[in-house]
């Protein structure tokens, strides 16, 4: 008797959503042509680019006299730095720099050191601005990426509903097309944490302001026009801090939110590679198997087997009624091991039986592997095999264990 001659070749991808722990560092997947077509060849979708902020930094305000022929630099006015928000998204909390106030040039050493001091926060503000521009940006640059995956992962759905021939190249392309845009996902997260690394910078710089200010409260030799100044621009570096924290808190959501998405479609993305292969929509297996050591002791042979595969013609197709019974059993059972079951009939001469049986392993391990595309793990999976005088061709049995 034939084998069972379709094999699962696809090696991208499982149909399990694999649970993701610790901090995940999204790369591109392998091109679907490839795992496909048998291409040993590996082809790394390139990171998408992200222009820079569409948004400058406003430039400061007219210089302030002062006594003693000193100009005190003023800040930049108060922005909403929110770059334009494209339609569908959430916009950001709106982030406002602080106004730094100018002071007097009393001329002593203490307002020396309030200029400079007042010079390191001003500066942060225009970065504030700036940083926040970029998140706004980002956000709506991941949001396009992901309006466009969704869309390619639409069409395929819709024609693998309605059925397909299998590896249809129509579907393969719009497969690549889905990998670039979760590709361009992953990129757009690397820039958020890229951004988050340099506000949490701007943060520290805040801080040691914050501790300049209050060692120079103690200073001796200033007069009480620098200590105004600097009660003042004690409080305005307070509220720095606040904006900073704020900001870099939008980050850390966005970079979280994105992560767990990317991640997730990553494994809807193989089950749809899977799904092109076959020609047919399977949806993810409805809860994930954990990984484990399977215990394996005796033949799973008592009770009803979960599914009983026939393999009385070439070409049996088994996936779906296959894919439907774990997918069952996993919802009941989600830490349930299987033990495929090569059954053989035993008519015939010892000849006979001997073929008989090495043809109903073949067919266990092809079952095997199915489920191994499937997303069941290796290690909760069990091989054993028997015959049965009652059967009249090979048969493999799948029991829950």
């Amino acid at each position: 008797m034939r084998g069972f001659p379709v094999k699962l070749r696809l090696r991208t991808g499982l149909f399990l959503a694999l649970a993701l722990t610790g901090s995940t560092a999204l790369t591109a997947c392998s091109d679907l042509d490839a795992a496909l077509f048998g291409d040993d060849s590996s082809v790394n979708a390139a990171d998408a680019g992200f222009p820079a902020a569409n948004a400058a930094p406003p430039t400061a305000g007219a210089a302030v006299p002062t006594a003693g022929n000193v100009s005190v630099p003023m800040p930049p006015p108060p922005v909403a730095a929110a770059a334009p928000i494209a339609p569908g998204t959430a916009p950001i909390a709106t982030i406002t720099p602080v106004v730094i106030a100018g002071g007097a040039d009393t001329g002593t050493q203490v307002n020396r050191t309030i200029q400079s001091i007042r010079a390191q926060v001003a500066g942060l503000q225009q970065k504030i601005t700036t940083n926040a521009a970029n998140l706004a940006n980002l956000r709506n640059q991941g949001a396009g990426a992901a309006n466009a995956y969704q869309n390619s992962k639409a069409r395929i759905t819709a024609r693998l509903q309605i059925g397909t021939t299998r590896g249809n190249p129509e579907l393969v392309a719009e497969w690549n097309s889905a990998q670039a845009s979760l590709d361009s996902l992953a990129a757009n997260i690397n820039a958020l944490n890229a951004l988050g690394t340099d506000v949490t910078n701007d943060s520290s710089g805040a801080h040691f302001a914050l501790n300049q200010i209050s060692a120079t409260m103690n200073v001796s030799g200033a007069v009480d026009e620098d200590h105004r100044q600097l009660v003042l621009l004690e409080d305005e570096t307070s509220q720095t801090i606040v904006v900073l924290d704020r900001l870099l808190s939008e980050i850390s959501d966005n970079v979280q939110r994105q992560t767990a998405y990317a991640a997730n479609e990553r494994s809807n993305l193989a089950v749809l590679g899977n799904s092109i292969k076959a020609g047919e929509l399977y949806g993810a297996l409805s809860t994930p198997v954990p990984s484990g050591a399977l215990s394996s002791q005796q033949l799973a042979s008592a009770g009803q087997p979960l599914v009983v595969i026939k393999f009385d013609r070439p070409d049996v197709d088994y996936q779906q009624q296959l894919y439907a019974a774990l997918n069952q059993a996993l919802q009941s059972r989600p830490s349930a091991g299987f033990e495929v079951v090569a059954v053989s009939p035993s008519r015939g001469n010892a000849a006979a039986v001997q073929i008989a049986q090495t043809t109903a392993r073949r067919h266990a391990q092809d079952v095997m592997r199915t489920m191994t595309d499937m997303g069941v793990p290796a290690t909760r999976m069990g091989v054993a095999s028997t015959t049965d005088p009652a059967t009249s061709a090979s048969e493999v049995r799948v029991f829950v264990r």
